[in-house]
């Protein structure tokens, strides 16, 4: 969620955590706010066996459905109401058969080569194929404003090309384009891929069928344990930590710290306040401090704002590539717990865990920025493990 000075809305939670501390349970309770600038529950499973049947109702998914053949695979794609016709690149089908009509397209798979839309806004998470160790046959991309330091490395190489997403003779040159742009002239080569628009882990059970990689996605999507609910997904997260939440008893959402009432009503709610995560958004983030949030939500007299005194306003902009691509629109979505872990340690910090995605801006927390590629350290082909946070 992203901050205007004339916008604000409000996302507050009661807090209520516990930590495992040599077989006890510590109970602590405080308040807990995401205050942006406009400009899954949890579950612990043991992974589960692919169900390959006729139908696959993709559990949790809304807006896609897989059906298996012998030979092929079809996706119902809810996103731009087409099916996706997949077919197995070793069966006599892939050679005879090719379909792209308004209703059908046809790819072969596995994919040898695809390309990724990240240009648009969200972009396509990269993360997800790395995932899935898919980066090695990333042919191409549309932006190199990315997260991801083996992308780029890849970029830099000379194993990934720059195109044009609108250039349909760029884009034929791949066995698929994934985008989440569905204004643009829908050639055969394109899947529409929209994780904003569905659960964003869940996406890694849409890109599994594109490699033949049905059981490695599900091992992965379900190792993490946590994973996002389909609405108010922060708010979830302070809620899988053992909080509970009391945005009903706030009956404003958005203040104008222009208007008098405004402000003071949003000062009053901060004032009760032990933590607050700050979504502002900021073209320089490398010089966003706390003077820059105190300025922006204009305060002058510090002594009402516990959250000061705690130390603890934070933002979610600490992993960077280049100080302009925040990896929690990429790495973030696809690995849940990390988050999780960070905003445990920022409610109730032990000082024994180093958050990934969160920085905190009263103890001046630095960005840690990739300028290069230099610390990628997997091949295109090598799958990138999910991080497994243990009980603390």
């Amino acid at each position: 969620m992203m901050m205007m000075k004339t916008m604000s809305p409000l996302y507050s939670a009661m807090c209520v955590t516990r930590r495992c501390l040599s077989g006890s349970f510590l109970l602590l309770v405080m308040m807990v706010m995401w205050l942006g600038k406009k400009s899954s529950h949890g579950v612990d499973a043991a992974t589960p066996t692919v169900n390959v049947g006729n139908i696959s109702l993709v559990e949790d998914a809304s807006l896609f459905r897989i059906y298996y053949g012998q030979t092929f695979k079809v996706i119902k794609n809810g996103v731009d109401g087409k099916s996706y016709l997949l077919i197995q690149n070793n069966s006599r089908m892939a050679i005879r058969t090719k379909y792209c009509t308004q209703r059908i397209k046809s790819f072969v798979i596995p994919l040898s080569s695809y390309a990724l839309d990240t240009a648009s806004f969200p972009a396509i998470p990269v993360s997800f194929f790395e995932l899935l160790g898919l980066l090695g046959a990333c042919k191409g991309f549309t932006s190199a404003a990315v997260a991801s330091k083996c992308l780029v490395q890849l970029y830099d190489a000379g194993g990934v090309t720059m195109v044009n997403r609108s250039d349909s003779q760029q884009l034929s040159q791949f066995q698929a384009f994934f985008t989440g742009n569905t204004d643009q002239t829908q050639s055969c080569n394109i899947a529409n891929f929209l994780p904003s628009a569905e659960d964003y882990p869940l996406q890694i059970k849409y890109v599994k069928v594109f490699a033949d990689l049905e059981a490695k996605a599900d091992r992965v999507y379900y190792a993490g344990v946590w994973f996002f609910t389909k609405e108010g997904y922060k708010l979830k997260f302070v809620e899988d930590a053992g909080g509970e939440n009391i945005d009903d008893s706030i009956n404003k959402m958005n203040y104008n710290t222009s208007v008098l009432d405004d402000l003071e009503a949003l000062h009053a709610i901060l004032c009760v306040m032990d933590v607050v995560i700050d979504e502002t958004y900021t073209s320089e983030p490398n010089i966003y401090n706390l003077a820059t949030f105190l300025q922006n939500i204009n305060v002058e007299d510090r002594s009402c704002f516990s959250f000061v005194t705690n130390e603890s306003i934070w933002r979610y902009d600490k992993k960077m590539q280049n100080s302009t691509s925040p990896d929690w629109f990429d790495g973030a979505v696809s690995q849940p717990q990390l988050v999780l872990a960070d905003l445990i340690e920022a409610f109730f910090p032990t000082g024994n865990y180093t958050t990934t995605f969160f920085r905190n801006l009263v103890k001046g927390g630095d960005i840690t920025s990739g300028s290069n590629s230099e610390t990628c350290v997997a091949d295109g082909s090598s799958r990138l493990e999910p991080s497994i946070i243990p009980c603390q």
